[in-house]
C-alpha cells in the first residue's frame, strides 16, 4: 500500500527565494516528504515579487511557473473562494488559509506566521509554520533522503555542500542548517 504524502500549502513568501524554493520543491520529489500545495492567487503574488522587486523579466517567470507545473501538476487549489468570508487571519492572507481548507492540508509553510494566528487556524485544524520548523521537520523524520536531496541540489546547481548551505542561511533557515550540519558530522560526509 503506499501512502500519499500530506498536502502543505507554499505561501508566496517562501517561493521567492530560488534556493529555497528549490529545496523546498526537492524535498516534494520522490521520495516525497509532503505534497505541495498552491492557488493562482499564491503564484501570481510569487510572480509580481521577482518580476517587481527582484527584476526576474515576465518570461523567467512564465518559464519558472510552467517548471513548477509540469513537476507538480496536482499542486494547484481552486475554488476555496467561498471560504475566504468566513475567515479571521490578516485580511490579505485569508485566501492562503482557504486554500489550505480547500486542499485538505494541516500546513502553511509561510515566513507571514503573524498573518497566521493560532486561534484564527484552530478550528480548521491548520498550523502556520516557519520554513525552518518545516524542514527541519522533514530531517528529523528522513535524515538521509533529505541530506541526498541536499546533495544532488548542490551538484546540480554546481555549488559545494556547505556553500548551498551558506546559501541556504540567507533564507533565515539556521536552525534547519545546524540540525543538517550534526547529521552530516554524524555519518562522517564532509561538506565540501
Amino acid at each position: 500500500m503506499t501512502l500519499t504524502p500530506l498536502p502543505v500549502v507554499l505561501d508566496a513568501c517562501v517561493l521567492v527565494d530560488a534556493c529555497l524554493r528549490d529545496t523546498l520543491l526537492r524535498l516534494a520529489e520522490t521520495p516525497p516528504q509532503y505534497s505541495p500545495r498552491w492557488s493562482a492567487a499564491i503564484l501570481d503574488e510569487v510572480g509580481r515579487t521577482l518580476i517587481n522587486k527582484l527584476g526576474r523579466t515576465e518570461a523567467q517567470w512564465v518559464h519558472l511557473q510552467n517548471k513548477m507545473t509540469e513537476a507538480f501538476p496536482d499542486a494547484r487549489v481552486a475554488r476555496f473562494e467561498h471560504l475566504i468570508p468566513s475567515l479571521t487571519n490578516q485580511a490579505k492572507d485569508r485566501h492562503v488559509l482557504a486554500a489550505a481548507i480547500q486542499a485538505g492540508a494541516a500546513v502553511i509553510v509561510t515566513y507571514n506566521l503573524k498573518d497566521f494566528r493560532p486561534g484564527d487556524l484552530q478550528s480548521w485544524s491548520v498550523e502556520a509554520i516557519s520554513p525552518d520548523a518545516f524542514l527541519t521537520e522533514c530531517l528529523d523524520a528522513d535524515p538521509r533522503t533529505v541530506i541526498a536531496k541536499l546533495g544532488l541540489q548542490a551538484a546540480d546547481s554546481g555549488r559545494p555542500f556547505a556553500a548551498l548551505l551558506e546559501r541556504l542561511g540567507r533564507a533565515r533557515v539556521g536552525g534547519f542548517i545546524g540540525q543538517v550540519t550534526a547529521a552530516v558530522d554524524r555519518q562522517g560526509l564532509p561538506l565540501r
